[in-house]
């Protein structure tokens, strides 16, 4: 065997042993990084305090306890309890802390935050005891025994490994060209599977080798004696001086610190920021910690020594004036942590430190890999199949009830499936439930739906546990964005690093893809779904006449738009919100073309067949193999109760210089009495309030007015709270849609009020969110009133022109409250 064989056997071997036990240190050692500032963060009234009422932070220095008030009251709130040392802030706003003596075979005493102007105890900051763990997992792997148990030798054990990792490693990969940056540190994210493994583990290796180096070597000073030993003879040429037992401590009472305090105010007292006192007994001198002002890290610190009894200055031993091994020396653990370097250091190894899972999961995925080269697949039960009678959670993100329905669908495979919103599933229902599918959304330019961001900005925002979790990911998203299906990846992407796992790869679903759906349900009856159940077809359109089609804005400077009724089955019943799903049709004249592009037959079939079909584009084509088109959606104007289903549709110009198949099929082809295939579809994303008394704030743009007009329309039929338009369009002379209708409901009252925009009006030139900014106070003060604020329109510009000048006027929490709340909602497009 080769000696890089060897090596890449013991790399591997030691990878999957060492390697869980680094991914847990590497966590845990991130997590500790901004301990004290999270701590405090976590802590008001504990680390920080408030100043008095109108009192300046001079004042509230002056007004602080002395150092001996301080341990005198520390010790009679803990019962006569002796005070070790006490740490005082210069920061007025910052809590003091005392530690206590140890009891008898304890290195270290409880400490306790106390209040430097009262003296009363505050006991531990939030968190302390969660960052007490933390440590416990990073240091001995919080195993029993402690420092002295087999979790310290595990955790040493793996600290070598991780030096082996990085040297061994280097060696593996070094490059054909080594003086060629390129192959070494950059990143090839084209490579897939078992390629894209191996760049990510190497490459990225090499940008954290030197990091991991440091971290490694400076972990093994708390793991050996030897080696402590070992390293400080060879920084210092000395040894470490005796540890003093604490039942050598002294028993005595413990003097006044005064005099000494007095005197280190004289000396040192403008240029400290934190001091750390240590009490003195029979003839010891006081011990001061002395943290200098602009210090690079919190153990920069001077010590000096004063005589209890005269408080003079008896010995000084300044940072600066260190050699440089014992300046190494005396802080391994901020260089281990890298507050020796400052902030950008701390940054480094915090972020190194997250990235040790990486290796973990990439080196086992290479490991399997190999390992899946040698078996036959075929006798391999597939991963993640559901046994007969076990329980499903399926969970949905939905923007405009899409992904719900595939949801129901793919539960309807399972027995005793759940479905549930994703804004109601906890880490404990995922955990409970085993294998978990998911269908979400993408929405917008790489968005969660509205519904599901506090489950992203909440849940997600950490890693969490989900190492028994079995799981799956439908993203629905749409292909003309740059970010498609960006969050069903974001989703996989944490489910993955929480330790599910995935059942088969995340399947993408662009718009109405039949494709993808059958493909989504040949995945589920790999893992136990009902082979019975029929496949998923788009659902079936009925045909509604075309009654009434009238142009609504002639002479406007855009492009026309068109009222469109059509008539429903006496049957048919839809809520405000709901959505119509039509099925389009080519212009003639388009299948004219592509009949003499391709020299086909002319005949009726041929063309009723193309009429529906994405179309060919040259050369003989198979009309039974083509796909259909996609529909095309219309907010629904109408409520049920009117008996028609009433569109407003902006005629749309296509790539070929014809209109597009949606817009030119209503407003042009079909003609007056013409069937026009459709179905009308829920759209619980923007259902109307439960409570028909919370006001509504409606706020669109051009043929957005139509989806806002069902919800006006129900308000007048039902009553309730009342409603305030905001609309913009383009020209005040030519685009009024529902301009008389509008009227009669701001004269019953049904409309509060009425705020129009147009951006074409040499007098006006305003879009729908300068009304916003413009009327910013009466917005607080109908979203104080509890009103749902619904948004209806375009994508581009609008709705993230409007969605940014309410956060500006509300607030950015305010907003994601109302989200979360049902009360704002959208319907854009």
């Amino acid at each position: 065997m080769t000696t890089r064989r060897a090596l890449f056997q013991l790399h591997w071997f030691l990878g999957i042993t060492a390697g869980f036990v680094l991914a847990l240190m590497g966590v845990t050692g991130a997590a500790m990084a901004f301990e004290d500032e999270i701590m405090a963060a976590l802590s008001p009234g504990v680390v920080t305090l408030a100043l008095p009422v109108g009192a300046a932070a001079g004042e509230a220095a002056d007004s602080r306890l002395s150092p001996d008030a301080l341990v005198a009251a520390a010790s009679y709130q803990r019962n006569g309890a002796r005070v070790q040392d006490v740490t005082i802030e210069r920061d007025p706003a910052r809590a003091a802390a005392v530690h206590f003596m140890p009891e008898k075979g304890q290195r270290r005493g409880d400490r306790s935050y106390i209040d430097p102007r009262t003296g009363d105890l505050l006991g531990k900051a939030t968190g302390a005891g969660v960052f007490r763990t933390i440590q416990d997992l990073h240091r001995w792997l919080a195993l029993p025994g402690a420092g002295n148990g087999i979790g310290r030798q595990i955790t040493g054990f793996s600290a070598i490994a991780l030096i082996f990792f990085a040297l061994s490693g280097l060696y593996l990969r070094w490059p054909r060209h080594p003086l060629d940056w390129r192959a070494w540190f950059v990143l090839d994210l084209r490579k897939t599977g078992r390629n894209l493994y191996r760049a990510l583990h190497a490459v990225i290796g090499g940008w954290m080798l030197a990091f991991y180096l440091l971290s490694a070597l400076t972990g093994l000073w708390w793991s050996y004696g030897w080696y402590r030993e070992g390293v400080r003879y060879a920084l210092t040429g000395k040894s470490a001086p005796a540890e003093r037992r604490n039942e050598d401590a002294p028993t005595g009472p413990s003097l006044p610190i005064a005099p000494a305090w007095a005197s280190f105010l004289r000396s040192e007292g403008a240029r400290y920021d934190r001091v750390v006192v240590t009490l003195s007994t029979g003839d010891k001198p006081v011990t001061m910690r002395v943290l200098p002002q602009g210090a690079r890290f919190d153990r920069m610190t001077d010590e000096l020594r004063f005589d209890a009894v005269t408080g003079a200055l008896v010995k000084t031993d300044r940072y600066a004036d260190r050699s440089t091994g014992e300046t190494i020396a005396t802080n391994i653990y901020p260089i281990h942590t890298g507050a020796f370097f400052g902030l950008p250091g701390r940054i480094a190894l915090f972020l190194t430190s997250l990235t040790m899972p990486l290796f973990t999961v990439t080196g086992l995925l290479l490991y399997l890999a190999r390992r899946r080269n040698k078996r036959a697949l075929a006798a391999v039960t597939p991963s993640g199949q559901a046994e007969d009678g076990t329980g499903v959670l399926v969970v949905h993100a939905s923007q405009t009830g899409t992904a719900e329905r595939l949801a129901r669908l793919s539960a309807a495979a399972f027995p005793r499936a759940t479905v549930r919103a994703m804004a109601a599933v906890s880490l404990a229902d995922l955990r409970a439930a085993g294998t978990v599918l998911f269908v979400v959304a993408t929405y917008g330019e790489g968005d969660a739906p509205d519904l599901a961001r506090a489950f992203e900005r909440s849940v997600m925002a950490t890693p969490a546990d989900l190492s028994g979790v079995d799981y799956a990911v439908l993203a629905l998203g749409d292909r003309e964005y740059a970010d498609f299906c960006a969050f069903g990846h974001r989703v996989d992407a944490w489910l993955h690093a929480g330790g599910a796992r995935r059942l088969f790869d995340l399947v993408e679903l662009d718009g109405d893809d039949a494709d993808g759906e059958r493909h989504w349900q040949q995945q589920l009856h790999a893992i136990g779904a009902d082979t019975q159940q029929p496949d998923w077809q788009p659902a079936a359109y009925a045909p509604w006449p075309l009654v009434e089609r009238t142009l609504v804005n002639p002479g406007s400077p855009g492009a026309p738009v068109y009222r469109v009724v059509l008539a429903p089955p006496a049957d048919a019943d839809w809520a405000p919100g709901a959505i119509a799903e039509i099925q389009p049709r080519h212009d003639p004249a388009r299948i004219d073309r592509v009949l003499a592009a391709c020299d086909a037959t002319d005949d009726a079939a041929l063309r009723d067949a193309l009429a529906t079909a994405i179309l060919p584009e040259t050369g003989m084509f198979d009309p039974s193999a083509l796909k259909p088109l996609p529909h095309r959606d219309y907010s629904v104007a109408s409520i049920a109760t009117s008996g028609v289903v009433e569109l407003l549709v902006r005629q749309c110009p296509a790539a070929d210089g014809g209109l597009g198949i949606g817009s030119g099929w209503l407003t042009k082809i079909a003609a007056i009495g013409d069937p026009i295939p459709v179905r009308v579809r829920a759209n619980p994303g923007f259902a109307a309030p439960e409570d028909p008394a919370t006001p509504l704030v409606l706020i669109g743009n051009g043929t957005g007015l139509a989806g806002l007009m069902a919800h006006l329309r129900d308000r007048a039929r039902t009553g309730g709270g009342p409603a305030w338009l905001l609309y913009g369009e383009r020209s005040a002379d030519h685009d009024r849609p529902f301009a008389d209708e509008l009227g009669v409901l701001l004269g019953r009252g049904t409309l509060a009020r009425i705020d129009r925009a147009f951006s074409r009006d040499a007098g006006c030139g305003r879009y729908v969110q300068h009304l916003l900014s413009e009327n910013a106070s009466a917005i607080v003060e109908w979203a104080d009133r509890g009103a749902a604020f619904y948004v209806c329109g375009s994508l581009a510009g609008m709705a993230s022109e409007v969605d940014a000048a309410l956060r500006a006027i509300l607030g950015d929490d305010r907003v994601e409250t109302m989200i979360a709340t049902s009360l704002y909602r959208r319907d854009i497009y």
